[in-house]
């Protein structure tokens, strides 16, 4: 028999070698760690040792992975959602669920030839399973599938939790119906009283002091190493209970893990502490165990009834959460990959069968196929779902939502999102040298982005609807009365909506675009990824947020602006106070779309007594002659007409012919001004531009942008980067 070291070896080996070509189709990794367990187990007895003894020594370790997976689902599932769930999730998760268990029960009873054997064998347990819901596998389905805070991501986990709690209530009452049929009431009695005593437990005195450790950590800081423990010591205590009590073997753990208190400091910390060991090791030995126990060839007179029933209810399920989106009018293409979504097996389902199989109430040859079926489905619906959902199509710009298409004295509808506490103040400076006025009003809508963290379901919340949830984030509240303030200082001139967002980082540019694209959203300002000192020197520099802007430039309904912030462009209070009442703000103009579009902005900007707006023509002798090019130039020139006849602007026009002129120009104007505006001019080669993109370190600046970014161009003015709304 091969060592427990040379069986983990071989797991990781094959399965890590599978995934390296499977993840190019889109199969999620747990597939490929049940290909190994097929590799190594009976599949390849005359290859391998094959064994009984190799499960006996894997099996502890990964009912020990398996256990720590439940827990840590339960700490990513949030428990509130099902409270939050409106009623069309309530109705989906609760038919998809009733409705297939009810098809397959009617299919058991025909197909079931002795219906004095139907709880004998167990048919009716195994096809509640068939008909559950798993929301930990539909969550991991949903981010593998990078969509867990799309709207459909976010309906289907909503569905999902509604029907998982109604499944496990479902499984365990059908084992305690099954155990006071078939061996004695009074059993099954004993059975639910314990397990009414562990959930008050767990309720009543856990839940309790670990409520305690959140409460008694400070803001900002990690939970103490002596609570986790704690809390992992619990934890193991509840295999224990568990396996005392019987029939929730499998649920303890995940019960418990309700209890933790979601997100930050506690469950986030829980998750990060144990996610890596976890994902990485335990439930891959899982899976492979999973698959190593399998035994080929179909004997028990049972696999008939069961691919039978299988199918009606995998059918049922299908059908029903198809048909009910179908009535809540949701498109068909997105009706069918939530019906894909919501019908998908995983992990979870793995466990129960496994169980089943254990306590000898599944015969080996209906294991097998129940495990090839998840193999099968869950190699399909990936597949599918990619083919039938692609959330950003609804971005399409259908209508022009651009600062240009504003009326100049109407409200401008803008979007601006913070990470940060220095975004706040960056941001708000921003929109005080907008200069709004009753009459030239900005609607601001204020979006508080916080990086998703000890929990599987992403929220999203709007603090007009939910006052209440401003004293359960400070961090949060405090964001929002810093805008709050803003808004009483410009009243009837500004109008604040504020929202919270926790999700993926990876992810976040879906709730940027589609709130932009909910409230008619112009133009969004995003903050640069990277912050510095006022000396010069990095403060910090966060690749996440880098990647995050460039999905929503590629992605956006509307126009965008990159702010970059240097720590200069002066709150309205220091204005009051200095002797120089007025913002200094220039704009650099070379032509095309996204400069259009960034002089339009400062334009308006320059209607206000208290901006000082300098606007630097930079042309070129010759820049081509195609219809394009002229079609540009004739716009370019109606623009700029209306700026030399604007007498509030200074107007400088400069014929420039090479980029180390252009770069002289800027670098003689980054410490006139406030701010400086520019276009972003992605992949636009012009003379004027010629030579510098070579050195470019942000391309989703732009080259002019990015100059002014850099170390070499360090000044005291901030700079905005306008991106004019994509129409292709």
């Amino acid at each position: 028999m091969p060592s427990l070291e040379l069986q983990i070896f071989a797991i990781f080996l094959i399965s890590q070698s599978s995934h390296f070509v499977l993840k190019r189709l889109g199969v999620p990794i747990f597939i490929s760690h049940l290909i190994a367990g097929l590799v190594i187990g009976p599949m390849a007895a005359e290859l391998i040792h094959r064994s009984e003894e190799s499960i006996q020594v894997l099996g502890p370790v990964s009912a020990l992975g398996y256990a720590f997976f439940m827990f840590q689902s339960g700490v990513k599932m949030n428990i509130g959602m099902v409270k939050r769930a409106g009623k069309m999730a309530t109705y989906i998760g609760v038919l998809s669920v009733l409705v297939p268990l009810l098809a397959g029960s009617i299919a058991l009873q025909f197909v079931n030839e002795e219906a004095e054997t139907f709880y004998k064998n167990s048919s009716f347990l195994l096809t509640v399973t068939y008909s559950l819901t798993s929301f930990p596998v539909i969550a991991n389905l949903l981010s593998h599938l990078k969509i867990i805070n799309s709207e459909l991501g976010r309906l289907v986990l909503s569905s999902a939790a509604v029907g998982d709690l109604l499944s496990l209530f479902l499984f365990a009452s059908t084992a305690f119906l099954k155990i006071g049929i078939e061996v004695h009431r009074q059993l099954a009695q004993e059975e639910i009283v314990l397990s009414a005593i562990y959930v008050l437990v767990v309720l009543f005195v856990l839940r309790p002091a670990m409520m305690w450790v959140v409460k008694h950590t400070p803001e900002g800081r990690p939970v103490k190493d002596i609570h986790i423990y704690a809390v992992i010591l619990a934890f193991l205590m509840t295999i224990y209970a568990s396996k005392y009590f019987g029939q929730i073997l499998i649920l303890g753990p995940f019960i418990f893990g309700l209890a933790v208190p979601d997100g930050p400091p506690l469950g986030s910390a829980l998750v990060e502490k144990f996610d890596c060991m976890v994902s990485g090791l335990f439930l891959p030995l899982f899976v492979a165990t999973c698959g190593m126990r399998m035994q080929f060839g179909f004997t028990s007179n049972l696999i008939r009834l069961h691919i039978i029933v299988f199918l009606v209810t995998m059918l049922t399920k299908f059908l029903v959460s198809l048909l009910l989106t179908l009535l809540c009018k949701m498109p068909k293409r997105d009706a069918s990959a939530f019906a894909l979504i919501i019908s998908a097996k995983g992990v979870v389902e793995m466990g129960w069968y496994g169980y089943l199989s254990d306590n000898m109430l599944m015969p080996h040859d209906v294991y097998a196929f129940l495990i090839m079926a998840i193999l099968y489905l869950a190699c399909q619906v990936p597949v599918l779902v990619k083919w039938l959902y692609d959330p950003s199509r609804k971005y399409a710009g259908y209508r022009k939502r651009n600062i240009m298409n504003s009326k100049l004295n109407s409200e401008l509808q803008m979007l601006a999102c913070i990470h940060v506490p220095n975004n706040v103040t960056a941001v708000i400076n921003l929109l005080d040298a907008s200069c709004p006025t009753g009459e030239r009003p900005l609607a601001v809508n204020v979006l508080h982005l916080i990086k998703l963290s000890g929990q599987a379901s992403p929220i999203f919340i709007s603090h007009q609807t939910e006052q209440k949830t401003l004293s359960n984030n400070s961090y949060s509240g405090n964001v929002i009365t810093s805008f709050q303030q803003f808004e009483r200082n410009n009243w009837g001139a500004v109008s604040i909506n504020a929202f919270t967002a926790i999700s993926p980082t990876n992810l976040m540019y879906e709730d940027i675009c589609t709130l932009a694209l909910d409230t008619l959203t112009s133009v969004i300002v995003l903050p640069f990824h990277r912050r510095w000192y006022t000396d010069g020197s990095i403060e910090s520099d966060d690749h996440a947020i880098m990647t995050l802007n460039w999905n929503v430039l590629e992605r956006a309904p509307c126009s965008v602006g990159i702010l970059i912030d240097r720590g200069h462009l002066r709150h309205p209070t220091e204005l009051l106070s200095s002797s120089e009442s007025s913002h200094k703000i220039a704009m650099i103009f070379f032509g095309g779309n996204d400069d259009r579009e960034a002089l339009t902005f400062a334009k308006r900007m320059a209607q206000d007594t208290r901006v000082k707006l300098t606007v630097r023509y930079l042309y070129a002798t010759n820049q081509g002659g195609d219809d394009t090019s002229t079609w540009n130039h004739m716009l370019d020139s109606e623009v700029i007409r209306d700026i030399k006849d604007n007498g509030y602007v200074r107007y400088i026009e400069e014929e420039v012919n090479d980029g180390h002129v252009t770069a002289s120009i800027l670098r003689g104007m980054v410490n006139e001004y406030d701010l400086i505006i520019v276009g972003r001019r992605y992949e636009v080669d012009t003379p004027q531009t010629s030579g510098l993109e070579e050195w470019s370190e942000f391309p989703e600046l732009g080259v002019i942008g990015d100059l002014l970014a850099s170390a070499d161009f360090f000044g005291k003015c901030s700079v905005l980067v306008v991106q004019q709304q994509q129409t292709t």
